[in-house]
């Protein structure tokens, strides 16, 4: 708990204490605290709901005592948002390159997409593979794990890149209150709900969510 707090704790405070150039901007209105927010969401949702998704379909499962809320680890709440920022930052920075660089052609539009999805994949399959070595968490089959695991948890960057990237950034500057990122938040966590649930039709594995601890 004291380390996953301590991973989270720089991002959810840096907007308030240390908004570099939006220190004259009120801080509902800073781009970092609205994106602090839309993570926080996503990543919540992420744990609640689709967590469960990795224990039903892939037979993941995570081993160590821990205090649980719908039976995940509450430590992993914080974890996720540190991860979380990391990577939608990241994929920011990648996807305002794209759309600075080139003109706004298909050509860019196809580029931009295909580089969405090489980037989730190989987001999602650098943790998978990263997190093997930990001992408390695994998987009944580690290549299913791997190959398929990091394709079905790839589902969550596929939307939520592009979704984070809209969040006051290029043609969309000044658009977003505090209002419309929660909402957006909560659409992108519905959209890839939707995506996971029909990877686990398609396998044919009835979902189970058993019980808060």
């Amino acid at each position: 708990m004291k380390v996953c707090v301590g991973l989270a704790i720089p991002y959810l405070l840096q907007p308030i204490f240390f908004p570099m150039g939006e220190s004259k901007t009120p801080l509902f209105s800073r781009v970092s605290f609205k994106a602090n927010v839309w993570i926080a969401i996503f990543s919540f949702i992420g744990n609640y709901w689709y967590t469960h998704y990795f224990y039903t379909v892939l037979k993941a499962g995570y081993t160590f005592p821990s205090w649980r809320f719908n039976n995940i680890p509450i430590p992993l709440f914080f974890a996720t948002h540190f991860y979380f920022m990391t990577y939608h930052t990241f994929s920011n920075i990648i996807l305002r390159k794209i759309e600075t660089t080139f003109e706004k052609t298909w050509a860019r539009r196809i580029f931009f997409w295909a580089v969405v999805f090489a980037f989730a994949y190989f987001t999602a399959f650098m943790e998978t593979l990263t997190i093997s070595k930990f001992p408390y968490y695994g998987f009944e089959d580690k290549d299913m794990a791997y190959k398929l695991g990091s394709a079905f948890y790839g589902i969550y960057f596929i939307v939520s890149f592009p979704m984070f990237y809209r969040v006051d950034e290029g043609r969309f500057a000044g658009k977003y209150d505090l209002h419309r990122t929660v909402i957006e938040a909560f659409g992108a966590g519905m959209i890839v709900l939707c995506l996971l649930d029909l990877v686990r039709l398609w396998l044919g594995v009835t979902f189970e969510m058993p019980g808060w601890f």
